[in-house]
């Protein structure tokens, strides 16, 4: 979908959080909110990229309003660290989840209790706290969403992704189980695929990067606000990807 087709009144002066919203994908989200005349507020574990990130958007949208707060979804008080970032936001009416770190990439025969749980800590338990806890900020009714993003090694296994593999699936099921539990609020997965942004920039050099074929466009993300249940596919094809 282009920017020149895109219907920006559906997020017009709606509030948008965004958690990643500094790097990546949720940069791009929190662009395309800014340009469709919402209102941004951005999370990140860093102070200085949440700092570095607004000064950038109020340079590129002038007018816009943006705000930005800490919230490091690695650490063992997550819970309460959310439940402080909900007050510190108040009422929202989209929630947009592109937080992630490394992934936990290791042979089978290295996968240990201790690293399966440090795997799912950001991409997957504090994606469900932040579902569980956002809920309650949203705005009443089926125009809010919760859209969580994933990846597709779930379903196109690559060697070594043992220990993330459940988890990137395990948030599409959870995706469609909260739509059912916290409706009317809309709740959907995205799975990228494989995208070029800093994340990749420490796991692969340069000539494989270029396996990846095109780029997300996170227009689709604002678009599946008004669907819920659903688990939207982008599929970005990869030298990678089995036969």
């Amino acid at each position: 979908m282009s920017s020149s087709s895109y219907n920006y009144n559906k997020l017009a002066g709606k509030h948008v959080l965004i958690f990643g919203g500094t790097s990546g994908i949720g940069l791009g989200v929190a662009k395309l909110s800014l340009a469709a005349s919402a209102r941004v507020t951005v999370s990140s574990s860093s102070s200085k990229r949440i700092e570095s990130t607004i000064q950038d958007l109020k340079s590129e949208f002038p007018s816009a309003q943006i705000q930005g707060h800490v919230c490091d979804l690695s650490k063992d008080t997550v819970e309460e660290d959310l439940e402080a970032l909900f007050q510190k936001t108040n009422q929202v009416d989209h929630i947009v989840f592109t937080a992630t770190d490394a992934p936990a990439i290791m042979p089978v025969q290295e996968i240990t209790r201790e690293k399966l749980i440090a795997a799912g800590q950001v991409r997957f338990f504090a994606a469900v706290l932040v579902a569980k806890i956002g809920s309650r900020y949203l705005s009443p009714g089926p125009e809010s969403s919760i859209t969580l993003t994933t990846g597709t090694n779930w379903e196109r296994p690559m060697a070594n992704w043992s220990a993330v593999a459940g988890y990137l699936g395990g948030t599409c099921s959870v995706a469609r189980n909260l739509a059912v539990d916290l409706k009317p609020i809309r709740v959907n997965a995205v799975s990228p695929g494989l995208v070029k942004t800093p994340l990749w920039n420490d796991l692969m050099n340069e000539e494989e990067q270029e396996g990846t074929h095109g780029q997300f466009d996170p227009y689709i993300l604002p678009e599946i606000t008004f669907q819920t249940r659903s688990r939207r596919l982008i599929d970005l094809k990869s030298r990678h990807d089995p036969e």
